[in-house]
């Protein structure tokens, strides 16, 4: 890669990164290019072996070398790890590839337009790139989806403006990020695993809203809104008429009272028919991408052709079928969490729900509480389908609850099979699993392909 790389900050440090997946691989060949002295640190040996062959130093020791002076981490280790752990008590500083690629860059920087939140995350990023496309800059979609960080920033062709996804783990190892503009879209437990508690959760997903940020938040959550409250400029979306500085909803309108073309009026964004995916989530999720883009100077006729022309990527409330006696089979193998599937939950009237995989932890009483008066029946399968079964006991005695006992990819023939029995004209098929997959099936993905192959059988 040649691009507008920095001067000699980093010719000749030795520096660590650890792990040798997409994002550490990312940064190690930027810094060895840099001139760094770049060590690895990855016991996969698949993952390994492509730098080995470049002449990296892979190594799989869980003690920064001597002399160390920078540790660059990928997303998914965790901040007690004993490699950052044996880091942090030598003084050596640990920052991640977000971090990395925000200092690499050059005087022709583009603007980040940043977005993280538990659930919605992709589908506002992929619709805010859109919105940018329409508007005629160019743009990319990076971070956790798409075209890797340090590659959008460093790119020779050069970018205006990033549609930049960050998860919690991304945002935890960023210190000095300073987006243009950035929402959370929604925060509920998740990966508490990583970040030890709720509450350091939430802090890692508010370091976002970085000062001189415009901070988008979601009204109708409290987190968002919480987080957002002691930022300069903030500006609300809402499912509600909105008020002065708010993005919102009027009748099956998309409308804008922030950035107005007039000021004091409402300007029309878009309508809901042009938001191409279900669910008042998606309208949020619209919403966002709609308010930052705006907040980049974007015009209204830009954020109605984005919309329009906007793909969601697959697995995310996907329709696969409609059988001919009116039964919608949908995707939305991505609803790893109980937050996740209800809101996918509720954008049907009568769902049978397949649901279940591994819960790590999490609650779904209050998921199935709320989705109870929505369900015809329920399939489960997965590791941890006595939650459900308890949960539905409590509040939806009276639904149907079949459970597949396989724990391997055959389990999905045997649910689909089941849904498909269950089932009368007008349901929807629902797989919002509430739940990661890895008891059954590879991810997520091979999940939800699986699902689709035996819907359309």
């Amino acid at each position: 890669m040649t691009a507008r790389l920095p001067g000699g900050a980093y010719a000749g440090m030795p520096v660590l990164v650890a792990g040798a997946g997409v994002s550490g691989a990312a940064a190690a060949r930027v810094l060895r290019e840099l001139g760094a002295r770049v060590t690895v640190v990855e016991r996969n040996p698949q993952q390994a072996e492509p730098l080995r062959e470049e002449g990296v130093r892979v190594v799989a020791d869980d003690v920064p070398p001597p002399g160390t002076a920078l540790v660059v981490t990928s997303p998914g280790w965790r901040p007690d790890a004993p490699l950052l752990s044996a880091a942090a008590a030598a003084g050596i500083e640990v920052i991640g590839e977000v971090e990395l690629a925000w200092r690499l860059q050059g005087h022709a920087a583009p603007a980040w337009l940043a977005v993280t939140g538990t659930n919605g995350k992709t589908t506002t990023v992929r619709m805010l790139a859109s919105i940018l496309g329409a508007a005629g800059l160019r743009t990319v979609a990076t971070g956790n989806v798409g075209l890797p960080l340090l590659d959008a920033v460093l790119a020779p062709e050069g970018h205006a403006v990033l549609a930049v996804e960050l998860s919690s783990f991304q945002l935890h190892w960023s210190r000095s990020l300073r987006p243009h503009s950035a929402v959370v879209l929604n925060v509920a437990p998740d990966h508490l695993d990583w970040h030890g508690s709720l509450a350091a959760y939430t802090a890692d997903k508010g370091r976002i809203y970085a000062p001189g940020t415009v901070a988008v938040f979601s009204r109708e959550d409290a987190a968002s809104t919480q987080l957002a409250a002691a930022a300069a400029t903030r500006v609300g979306c809402t499912l509600q008429a909105p008020r002065a500085g708010e993005l919102g909803r009027v009748d099956d309108l998309l409308v804008d009272r922030a950035f107005s073309d007039v000021p004091g009026e409402a300007t029309e964004l878009a309508g809901l028919a042009d938001v191409p995916v279900p669910g008042a989530h998606n309208v949020t999720n619209a919403l966002a991408a709609a308010a930052l883009a705006r907040s980049y100077g974007v015009p209204a006729a830009a954020v109605r052709a984005g919309l329009r022309s906007f793909v969601p990527d697959p697995h995310r409330n996907a329709l696969v079928t409609t059988t001919a006696a009116g039964v919608a089979w949908v995707d939305d193998s991505k609803a790893t969490n109980p937050h996740a599937a209800a809101a996918s939950i509720a954008a049907y009237d009568c769902v049978v729900w397949i649901a279940g995989g591994l819960l790590k932890g999490a609650d779904v009483d209050e998921l199935v509480r709320l989705a109870a008066p929505r369900l015809r029946a329920v399939v489960l399968l997965g590791t941890d389908r006595a939650a459900f079964v308890d949960a539905l006991a409590r509040h939806a005695p009276e639904v149907p609850v079949v459970e597949v006992d396989r724990l391997n990819t055959g389990a999905m023939p045997d649910a689909v099979a089941r849904a498909r029995a269950l089932a009368q004209p007008g349901d929807t098929v629902l797989l919002a699993p509430a739940a990661a997959s890895m008891d059954c099936f590879r991810d997520y993905r091979e999940r939800g392909e699986l699902f689709a192959a035996e819907a359309v059988r």
